[in-house]
């Protein structure tokens, strides 16, 4: 077999040893405290970032540049992944993670300022995230390299996709909605892996957050304030 193959069940045994115990209270039905629609990157660890070795603390969406939107009958929506453990577990929180460098944000930036081409696959999500960011690449500021270009828009996707639960009619107003980013290139002042909120229910100035959740205050940054 795949060597590659082998490895990871080596690494599922080590697993089954540490969490067989875990699953008593979860094995007939789940009540996830959050949702979190990350970004599928290799380099982002959605259970590890959070520290979570909890089965059924936290309901986990991965996909190609952390969008909640899909494509539906009227246009476009949130995705019913992240709307199953709201509308069907219970969950009241919702956290939006972006990452420094994305891939996918990076994509879309050059989709809407140079020629380029992608397979079909990709061409379809990149489809879906560019038209959220277009404003965003209209509004960076002049003489930014690629690299610092795009993790502002990382944060001004992140913006965007809190803004589309936040509007959403099939996201109830009881639902807290956290925008965040991961960061494991020293773009913010901090440790790598360490996550940076960016926007609470749509709010993203810097002071008024730190000022309405001073708890957490210190983990509460941007580099881009538009």
């Amino acid at each position: 077999m795949n060597g590659t193959v082998i490895d990871l069940l080596a690494g599922n045994a080590r697993h089954t040893e540490r969490f067989a115990d875990r699953f008593d209270d979860v094995q007939e039905t789940q009540h996830p405290a959050a949702v979190t629609v990350c970004c599928s990157d290799s380099r982002v660890l959605q259970d590890e970032m959070w520290g979570n070795e909890q089965p059924g603390h936290l309901f986990t969406v991965g996909n190609i540049g952390n969008r909640v939107v899909q494509r539906g009958d009227a246009g476009s929506e949130v995705s019913d992944d992240v709307l199953y453990p709201i509308a069907h577990a219970g969950t009241e929180t919702a956290v939006v993670v972006g990452h420094t460098g994305c891939g996918a944000v990076t994509g879309a930036y050059q989709a809407l300022t140079a020629a380029g081409s992608e397979p079909a696959g990709i061409e379809h999500y990149l489809g879906l995230l560019a038209p959220h960011l277009e404003a965003g690449v209209a509004a960076l500021p002049d003489g930014l390299d690629t690299d610092e270009a795009v993790d502002r828009l990382v944060e001004y996707n992140v913006d965007q996709q809190v803004e589309s639960l936040v509007d959403s009619d099939r996201v109830p107003d009881a639902v807290d909605v956290v925008g965040a980013v991961y960061d494991f290139q020293d773009v913010y002042e901090g440790q790598r892996g360490e996550i940076h909120v960016v926007n609470v229910d749509g709010e993203r100035r810097v002071d008024p957050l730190r000022e309405d959740h001073p708890e957490v205050a210190d983990r509460i940054d941007r580099i881009w304030e538009y």
